[in-house]
Protein backbone atom coordinates (compact mmCIF):
# COMPACT_ATOMS: atom_id res chain seq x y z
CA UNK A 1 0.00 0.00 0.00
CA UNK A 2 2.75 2.42 1.00
CA UNK A 3 4.86 1.54 -2.04
CA UNK A 4 1.88 2.30 -4.32
CA UNK A 5 1.37 5.66 -2.64
CA UNK A 6 5.08 6.44 -2.96
CA UNK A 7 4.96 5.56 -6.65
CA UNK A 8 1.96 7.88 -7.10
CA UNK A 9 3.89 10.68 -5.42
CA UNK A 10 6.87 10.10 -7.74
CA UNK A 11 4.66 10.16 -10.84
CA UNK A 12 2.92 13.32 -9.59
CA UNK A 13 6.25 15.10 -9.05
CA UNK A 14 7.50 14.04 -12.48
CA UNK A 15 4.32 15.42 -14.02
CA UNK A 16 4.78 18.72 -12.18
CA UNK A 17 8.34 18.99 -13.48
CA UNK A 18 7.21 18.28 -17.04
CA UNK A 19 4.91 21.33 -17.08
CA UNK A 20 7.09 23.65 -15.02
CA UNK A 21 5.96 27.00 -16.43
CA UNK A 22 2.25 26.42 -15.79
CA UNK A 23 3.04 24.96 -12.39
CA UNK A 24 5.19 27.94 -11.36
CA UNK A 25 2.53 30.41 -12.49
CA UNK A 26 -0.12 28.56 -10.50
CA UNK A 27 2.13 28.42 -7.42
CA UNK A 28 2.77 32.16 -7.71
CA UNK A 29 -0.97 32.91 -7.96
CA UNK A 30 -1.63 30.82 -4.83
CA UNK A 31 1.35 32.44 -3.09
CA UNK A 32 -0.01 35.92 -3.77
CA UNK A 33 -3.24 35.10 -1.95
CA UNK A 34 -1.42 33.53 1.00
CA UNK A 35 1.08 36.40 1.01
CA UNK A 36 -1.78 38.90 1.29
CA UNK A 37 -3.34 36.93 4.13
CA UNK A 38 -0.20 36.26 6.19
CA UNK A 39 1.50 39.57 5.39
CA UNK A 40 -1.43 41.83 6.21
CA UNK A 41 -2.47 39.87 9.30
CA UNK A 42 1.10 39.82 10.63
CA UNK A 43 1.35 43.58 10.13
CA UNK A 44 -2.02 44.15 11.79
CA UNK A 45 -0.93 42.01 14.73
CA UNK A 46 2.40 43.83 15.00
CA UNK A 47 0.60 47.18 14.92
CA UNK A 48 -1.89 46.04 17.54
CA UNK A 49 0.89 44.68 19.78
CA UNK A 50 2.85 47.92 19.54
CA UNK A 51 0.00 50.32 20.21
CA UNK A 52 -1.60 48.14 22.88
CA UNK A 53 1.68 47.81 24.77
CA UNK A 54 2.20 51.57 24.59
CA UNK A 55 -1.26 52.38 25.96
CA UNK A 56 -1.23 49.47 28.38
CA UNK A 57 1.85 51.04 29.98
CA UNK A 58 -0.56 53.64 31.41
CA UNK A 59 -1.98 50.87 33.54
CA UNK A 60 -5.48 49.48 33.74
CA UNK A 61 -6.20 51.59 36.84
CA UNK A 62 -5.41 55.03 35.42
CA UNK A 63 -7.03 57.65 33.17
CA UNK A 64 -6.14 60.97 31.60
CA UNK A 65 -7.86 64.33 31.53
CA UNK A 66 -6.89 66.06 28.29
CA UNK A 67 -8.06 68.67 25.84
CA UNK A 68 -9.97 66.29 23.56
CA UNK A 69 -11.37 62.80 23.53
CA UNK A 70 -9.57 60.23 21.39
CA UNK A 71 -12.12 60.94 18.64
CA UNK A 72 -12.54 64.70 18.11
CA UNK A 73 -16.20 65.63 18.28
CA UNK A 74 -17.68 67.49 15.33
CA UNK A 75 -20.78 69.58 14.91
CA UNK A 76 -23.69 68.30 12.87
CA UNK A 77 -22.77 67.96 9.22
CA UNK A 78 -19.14 67.43 10.12
CA UNK A 79 -18.18 70.88 8.85
CA UNK A 80 -16.55 72.26 11.96
CA UNK A 81 -14.58 70.73 14.82
CA UNK A 82 -15.55 71.39 18.39
CA UNK A 83 -12.82 73.61 19.83
CA UNK A 84 -12.02 72.96 23.48
CA UNK A 85 -9.89 75.40 25.49
CA UNK A 86 -6.44 74.19 26.44
CA UNK A 87 -5.87 72.77 29.90
CA UNK A 88 -3.94 75.63 31.42
CA UNK A 89 -1.50 75.73 34.32
CA UNK A 90 -4.12 77.45 36.47
CA UNK A 91 -6.52 74.58 35.64
CA UNK A 92 -4.09 71.89 36.78
CA UNK A 93 -3.11 73.72 39.95
CA UNK A 94 -6.74 74.20 40.92
CA UNK A 95 -7.56 70.58 40.05
CA UNK A 96 -4.67 69.21 42.13
CA UNK A 97 -5.76 71.36 45.07
CA UNK A 98 -9.44 70.32 44.87
CA UNK A 99 -9.23 66.68 43.78
CA UNK A 100 -8.84 64.49 46.84
CA UNK A 101 -10.14 61.05 45.94
CA UNK A 102 -8.94 58.32 48.37
CA UNK A 103 -6.00 56.12 47.40
CA UNK A 104 -5.23 58.06 44.24
CA UNK A 105 -2.35 60.15 42.95
CA UNK A 106 -2.33 62.82 40.25
CA UNK A 107 0.43 63.60 37.78
CA UNK A 108 0.58 66.69 35.62
CA UNK A 109 2.82 67.21 32.60
CA UNK A 110 3.32 69.04 29.34
CA UNK A 111 5.66 68.75 26.38
CA UNK A 112 7.82 71.82 26.10
CA UNK A 113 9.21 70.92 22.69
CA UNK A 114 9.97 68.01 20.42
CA UNK A 115 12.99 69.67 18.81
CA UNK A 116 15.39 70.57 21.60
CA UNK A 117 19.17 70.57 21.46
CA UNK A 118 20.83 69.10 24.56
CA UNK A 119 24.47 69.89 25.35
CA UNK A 120 27.04 68.10 27.48
CA UNK A 121 30.47 69.70 27.68
CA UNK A 122 31.55 70.06 24.04
CA UNK A 123 29.03 67.54 22.72
CA UNK A 124 25.47 68.24 21.64
CA UNK A 125 22.56 66.32 20.18
CA UNK A 126 20.69 66.93 16.97
CA UNK A 127 17.68 69.21 17.60
CA UNK A 128 15.19 66.36 17.96
CA UNK A 129 15.04 65.77 21.71
CA UNK A 130 11.66 65.91 23.47
CA UNK A 131 11.52 67.91 26.69
CA UNK A 132 8.73 67.22 29.19
CA UNK A 133 7.84 69.13 32.33
CA UNK A 134 6.47 66.67 34.91
CA UNK A 135 5.71 66.26 38.58
CA UNK A 136 6.76 63.52 41.01
CA UNK A 137 3.94 61.11 40.02
CA UNK A 138 4.49 61.19 36.24
CA UNK A 139 6.67 58.09 35.91
CA UNK A 140 4.45 55.83 38.02
CA UNK A 141 1.21 57.00 36.42
CA UNK A 142 2.50 56.47 32.88
CA UNK A 143 4.09 53.10 33.61
CA UNK A 144 7.61 54.40 32.96
CA UNK A 145 10.49 52.79 34.83
CA UNK A 146 13.88 54.17 35.87
CA UNK A 147 16.67 51.86 34.81
CA UNK A 148 19.41 53.59 36.79
CA UNK A 149 19.33 56.36 39.36
CA UNK A 150 16.14 57.61 41.00
CA UNK A 151 12.76 59.19 40.33
CA UNK A 152 11.80 62.76 41.13
CA UNK A 153 10.77 63.51 44.70
CA UNK A 154 8.19 66.03 45.87
CA UNK A 155 11.09 68.20 47.08
CA UNK A 156 12.59 68.25 43.57
CA UNK A 157 9.30 69.52 42.17
CA UNK A 158 8.30 71.98 44.91
CA UNK A 159 11.82 73.45 45.30
CA UNK A 160 12.27 73.72 41.53
CA UNK A 161 15.51 71.74 41.69
CA UNK A 162 17.53 71.72 38.47
CA UNK A 163 17.56 67.94 38.08
CA UNK A 164 16.48 65.74 35.18
CA UNK A 165 15.88 62.18 34.03
CA UNK A 166 17.05 61.24 30.53
CA UNK A 167 16.12 58.56 27.98
CA UNK A 168 18.39 55.60 27.28
CA UNK A 169 19.45 56.81 23.82
CA UNK A 170 21.62 59.50 25.39
CA UNK A 171 23.97 56.74 26.54
CA UNK A 172 24.83 56.02 22.89
CA UNK A 173 24.76 59.54 21.47
CA UNK A 174 25.84 62.07 24.08
CA UNK A 175 27.75 60.02 26.66
CA UNK A 176 29.25 57.29 24.47
CA UNK A 177 28.14 54.57 26.92
CA UNK A 178 29.75 56.35 29.91
CA UNK A 179 27.80 56.64 33.15
CA UNK A 180 25.86 59.94 32.92
CA UNK A 181 24.52 59.95 36.49
CA UNK A 182 25.33 63.14 38.41
CA UNK A 183 26.67 64.79 35.27
CA UNK A 184 25.26 68.07 34.03
CA UNK A 185 23.52 68.77 30.73
CA UNK A 186 22.29 72.05 29.31
CA UNK A 187 18.80 72.73 27.90
CA UNK A 188 18.30 76.21 26.46
CA UNK A 189 21.21 77.44 28.54
CA UNK A 190 19.80 76.05 31.81
CA UNK A 191 21.92 73.38 33.49
CA UNK A 192 20.34 70.21 34.92
CA UNK A 193 21.93 67.46 36.97
CA UNK A 194 21.10 63.93 35.75
CA UNK A 195 19.56 61.86 38.54
CA UNK A 196 18.07 58.97 36.51
CA UNK A 197 18.05 57.06 33.22
CA UNK A 198 14.81 55.64 31.83
CA UNK A 199 14.34 52.09 30.62
CA UNK A 200 14.33 51.75 26.83
CA UNK A 201 10.87 51.86 25.21
CA UNK A 202 11.85 52.04 21.54
CA UNK A 203 10.03 54.06 18.92
CA UNK A 204 6.39 54.17 17.77
CA UNK A 205 5.51 55.56 14.33
CA UNK A 206 8.94 57.19 14.14
CA UNK A 207 8.51 58.84 17.56
CA UNK A 208 11.60 57.90 19.59
CA UNK A 209 10.55 57.33 23.20
CA UNK A 210 14.18 57.00 24.35
CA UNK A 211 15.36 60.44 23.27
CA UNK A 212 13.64 62.65 25.82
CA UNK A 213 14.44 64.62 28.94
CA UNK A 214 12.11 64.94 31.92
CA UNK A 215 12.52 68.01 34.11
CA UNK A 216 10.48 69.43 37.01
CA UNK A 217 7.35 71.13 35.72
CA UNK A 218 8.13 74.50 37.30
CA UNK A 219 11.60 74.53 35.75
CA UNK A 220 10.07 73.61 32.40
CA UNK A 221 7.60 76.50 32.67
CA UNK A 222 10.54 78.86 33.19
CA UNK A 223 12.18 77.64 29.98
CA UNK A 224 9.14 77.21 27.74
CA UNK A 225 6.95 80.26 28.05
CA UNK A 226 4.92 80.08 24.86
CA UNK A 227 1.22 80.98 25.29
CA UNK A 228 -1.54 78.39 25.39
CA UNK A 229 0.58 75.49 26.61
CA UNK A 230 -1.68 72.45 26.91
CA UNK A 231 -1.23 70.29 30.01
CA UNK A 232 -2.23 66.67 30.62
CA UNK A 233 -3.58 65.35 33.91
CA UNK A 234 -3.21 61.65 34.76
CA UNK A 235 -4.93 60.05 37.74
CA UNK A 236 -4.03 56.60 39.07
CA UNK A 237 -5.89 54.67 41.77
CA UNK A 238 -4.49 51.82 43.83
CA UNK A 239 -7.43 49.50 43.13
CA UNK A 240 -9.07 49.09 39.72
CA UNK A 241 -12.45 48.71 41.44
CA UNK A 242 -12.17 52.35 42.47
CA UNK A 243 -11.51 53.59 38.94
CA UNK A 244 -15.12 54.44 38.03
CA UNK A 245 -15.62 56.46 41.19
CA UNK A 246 -12.31 58.25 40.75
CA UNK A 247 -13.20 59.06 37.16
CA UNK A 248 -16.63 60.48 38.10
CA UNK A 249 -15.07 62.57 40.84
CA UNK A 250 -12.39 63.86 38.45
CA UNK A 251 -14.99 64.89 35.87
CA UNK A 252 -17.05 66.72 38.51
CA UNK A 253 -13.96 68.44 39.91
CA UNK A 254 -12.68 69.55 36.55
CA UNK A 255 -16.12 70.81 35.48
CA UNK A 256 -16.05 73.02 38.57
CA UNK A 257 -12.54 74.14 37.66
CA UNK A 258 -13.78 75.08 34.20
CA UNK A 259 -16.84 76.81 35.65
CA UNK A 260 -19.32 74.75 33.61
CA UNK A 261 -23.02 74.83 34.42
CA UNK A 262 -24.97 71.56 34.82
CA UNK A 263 -26.50 71.90 31.33
CA UNK A 264 -23.19 72.50 29.54
CA UNK A 265 -21.24 69.67 27.92
CA UNK A 266 -17.70 68.84 28.98
CA UNK A 267 -15.14 71.01 27.22
CA UNK A 268 -12.38 68.48 27.87
CA UNK A 269 -11.73 64.81 27.21
CA UNK A 270 -11.21 61.82 29.47
CA UNK A 271 -9.52 58.64 28.30
CA UNK A 272 -8.60 55.32 29.87
CA UNK A 273 -5.96 53.05 28.38
CA UNK A 274 -8.58 50.27 28.11
CA UNK A 275 -10.84 52.52 26.00
CA UNK A 276 -8.01 53.24 23.59
CA UNK A 277 -7.04 49.59 23.34
CA UNK A 278 -10.65 48.60 22.61
CA UNK A 279 -10.86 51.20 19.85
CA UNK A 280 -7.60 49.99 18.37
CA UNK A 281 -8.93 46.43 18.46
CA UNK A 282 -12.05 47.50 16.54
CA UNK A 283 -9.89 49.19 13.90
CA UNK A 284 -7.55 46.22 13.52
CA UNK A 285 -10.53 43.85 13.26
CA UNK A 286 -11.68 45.81 10.19
CA UNK A 287 -8.17 45.47 8.72
CA UNK A 288 -8.21 41.73 9.42
CA UNK A 289 -11.57 41.32 7.68
CA UNK A 290 -10.22 43.27 4.70
CA UNK A 291 -7.18 41.00 4.59
CA UNK A 292 -9.41 37.93 4.57
CA UNK A 293 -11.58 39.32 1.76
CA UNK A 294 -8.56 40.19 -0.40
CA UNK A 295 -6.99 36.81 0.26
CA UNK A 296 -10.16 34.82 -0.43
CA UNK A 297 -10.70 36.59 -3.76
CA UNK A 298 -7.10 35.93 -4.77
CA UNK A 299 -7.21 32.30 -3.59
CA UNK A 300 -10.48 31.79 -5.49
CA UNK A 301 -8.69 32.89 -8.65
CA UNK A 302 -5.79 30.59 -7.87
CA UNK A 303 -8.15 27.63 -7.36
CA UNK A 304 -9.63 28.23 -10.83
CA UNK A 305 -6.11 28.39 -12.26
CA UNK A 306 -5.18 25.19 -10.43
CA UNK A 307 -8.28 23.38 -11.72
CA UNK A 308 -7.50 24.57 -15.24
CA UNK A 309 -3.93 23.30 -15.16
CA UNK A 310 -5.09 19.92 -13.89
CA UNK A 311 -7.78 19.64 -16.60
CA UNK A 312 -5.16 20.45 -19.23
CA UNK A 313 -2.90 17.86 -17.62
CA UNK A 314 -5.68 15.24 -17.81
CA UNK A 315 -6.22 15.97 -21.49
CA UNK A 316 -2.51 15.86 -22.33
CA UNK A 317 -2.00 12.59 -20.45
CA UNK A 318 -5.07 10.76 -21.72
CA UNK A 319 -2.96 8.13 -23.47
CA UNK A 320 -0.76 7.69 -20.39
CA UNK A 321 -3.88 7.16 -18.25
CA UNK A 322 -5.13 4.56 -20.76
CA UNK A 323 -1.82 2.66 -20.58
CA UNK A 324 -1.90 2.66 -16.79
CA UNK A 325 -5.49 1.41 -16.74
CA UNK A 326 -4.67 -1.29 -19.30
CA UNK A 327 -1.88 -2.44 -16.98
CA UNK A 328 -4.35 -2.78 -14.09
CA UNK A 329 -4.36 0.63 -12.40
CA UNK A 330 -7.58 1.22 -10.47
CA UNK A 331 -9.71 4.35 -10.60
CA UNK A 332 -8.68 5.22 -7.04
CA UNK A 333 -5.01 4.99 -8.04
CA UNK A 334 -5.48 7.37 -10.97
CA UNK A 335 -7.52 9.90 -8.95
CA UNK A 336 -5.03 9.74 -6.06
CA UNK A 337 -2.22 10.65 -8.43
CA UNK A 338 -4.00 13.79 -9.60
CA UNK A 339 -5.03 14.70 -6.05
CA UNK A 340 -1.39 14.46 -4.99
CA UNK A 341 -0.37 16.79 -7.83
CA UNK A 342 -2.89 19.45 -6.80
CA UNK A 343 -2.01 19.16 -3.12
CA UNK A 344 1.74 19.46 -3.84
CA UNK A 345 1.18 22.54 -6.03
CA UNK A 346 -1.12 24.07 -3.42
CA UNK A 347 1.29 23.50 -0.54
CA UNK A 348 4.24 24.84 -2.53
CA UNK A 349 2.21 27.98 -3.14
CA UNK A 350 1.32 28.08 0.55
CA UNK A 351 4.94 27.76 1.66
CA UNK A 352 6.06 30.49 -0.75
CA UNK A 353 3.22 32.79 0.33
CA UNK A 354 3.93 32.22 4.03
CA UNK A 355 7.64 32.97 3.59
CA UNK A 356 6.89 36.15 1.62
CA UNK A 357 4.20 37.21 4.09
CA UNK A 358 6.43 36.74 7.14
CA UNK A 359 9.32 38.47 5.36
CA UNK A 360 7.18 41.47 4.39
CA UNK A 361 5.65 41.71 7.86
CA UNK A 362 9.06 41.55 9.53
CA UNK A 363 10.59 44.09 7.13
CA UNK A 364 7.80 46.66 7.59
CA UNK A 365 7.77 46.07 11.36
CA UNK A 366 11.52 46.69 11.50
CA UNK A 367 11.22 49.90 9.48
CA UNK A 368 8.45 51.32 11.69
CA UNK A 369 9.71 49.71 14.94
CA UNK A 370 6.59 47.59 15.48
CA UNK A 371 6.56 44.66 17.90
CA UNK A 372 6.61 41.82 15.36
CA UNK A 373 5.51 38.36 16.40
CA UNK A 374 5.28 35.21 14.30
CA UNK A 375 1.68 34.99 12.97
CA UNK A 376 1.02 31.39 14.01
CA UNK A 377 -2.75 31.44 13.50
CA UNK A 378 -2.61 32.95 9.96
CA UNK A 379 0.05 30.40 9.02
CA UNK A 380 -2.14 27.52 10.18
CA UNK A 381 -5.14 28.96 8.35
CA UNK A 382 -3.07 29.48 5.20
CA UNK A 383 -1.97 25.83 5.25
CA UNK A 384 -5.52 24.58 5.83
CA UNK A 385 -7.02 26.86 3.17
CA UNK A 386 -4.54 25.84 0.49
CA UNK A 387 -5.11 22.17 1.33
CA UNK A 388 -8.87 22.58 0.96
CA UNK A 389 -8.45 24.62 -2.23
CA UNK A 390 -6.24 21.88 -3.67
CA UNK A 391 -8.83 19.21 -2.85
CA UNK A 392 -11.70 21.25 -4.33
CA UNK A 393 -9.71 22.27 -7.42
CA UNK A 394 -8.42 18.74 -7.95
CA UNK A 395 -11.69 16.88 -7.37
CA UNK A 396 -13.16 17.33 -10.87
CA UNK A 397 -9.91 16.71 -12.83
CA UNK A 398 -9.14 13.64 -10.71
CA UNK A 399 -12.66 12.27 -11.18
CA UNK A 400 -12.49 12.94 -14.92
CA UNK A 401 -9.14 11.14 -15.19
CA UNK A 402 -10.39 8.15 -13.19
CA UNK A 403 -13.48 7.76 -15.38
CA UNK A 404 -11.61 7.75 -18.71
CA UNK A 405 -12.26 4.64 -20.77
CA UNK A 406 -8.95 2.77 -21.23
CA UNK A 407 -9.70 1.72 -24.84
CA UNK A 408 -10.67 5.23 -25.91
CA UNK A 409 -7.68 6.60 -24.03
CA UNK A 410 -5.27 4.35 -25.89
CA UNK A 411 -6.71 5.61 -29.19
CA UNK A 412 -6.21 9.25 -28.14
CA UNK A 413 -3.62 11.16 -30.17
Amino acid sequence: MFSLFRENVRIALDSIKSQMLRTVLTIVIIAIGIFALVGILSLVKALENTISSDFASMGANSFNLQRYEFNVQRQQGGEKEKINPVISYDNIREFVDKYDYPFSQTSVSFRGTGAAEVKFEDEKTDPEVQIYGVNEHYLENTGTEVDRGRDFTVFDIENNNKVCIIGSDFLKSLFKNDNPLNKTISVRGVKFKIIGILESKGATFGNNQDLKVLIPIKAARGIYTQPNINYTISVKVDDKEMLAGAQDEAILTFRNVRGLSPVEENDFGIERSEDLINRIASITSVLEISAWIISIITILGSSIALMNIMLVSVTERTREIGVRKALGAKRSTISTQFFIETIVIGQLGSILGIILGIGAGFAVSSIFSFSFSLPIVPIIWATVITFLVAIIAGAYPATKAAKLDPIESLRYE
